[in-house]
């Protein structure tokens, strides 16, 4: 069994006072997710996750907290891997939406767009988290 650790984002913007969340979509559209990849040796997770959202999305960001980690196990070419994925909460600070070979598309949505867009319950469940903590630091602002 190989450990992988990868770091992401949850990316978010208001316009007119309308949250948006950034989501990418994979497999011609099949699986909708948070922009994320694995952490290069050398690099901190933060600089991953900014990184990745950058490569993956052509948006720019900066973290404004941190929501939390998930862990899930697949498997890749007969390998059995264990990942795990550190999350930040990314505020969009520019760019263009202008995603790599990799990536489908990505499009911002609502949080309610997004909750039903999103494809796995760990990205969810983090995607949940992040909702919460937006709307929180924007009362306190």
């Amino acid at each position: 069994m190989k450990r992988l650790f990868s770091a992401g984002g949850v990316v978010y913007k208001f316009e007119n006072d309308d949250l948006k969340i950034l989501l990418i979509s994979t497999k011609e559209g099949k699986i909708w997710a948070l922009p994320k990849g694995l952490i290069e040796k050398g690099e901190s997770p933060h600089e991953t996750a900014l990184r990745e959202i950058k490569e993956e999305t052509g948006i720019s960001g900066k973290i404004v907290d941190e929501i939390g980690e998930t862990s899930y196990w697949f498997v890749m070419d007969g390998k059995k891997y264990f990942k795990t994925v550190k999350y930040f909460l990314v505020k969009y600070t520019g760019g263009q939406i202008m995603p790599q070979w990799e990536i489908n598309s990505a499009e911002w949505f609502s949080p309610e767009e997004a909750m039903k867009k999103i494809t796995y319950k760990t990205d969810k469940e983090i995607l949940k988290k992040a909702i919460e903590k937006i709307y929180e630091q924007n009362t306190k602002s």
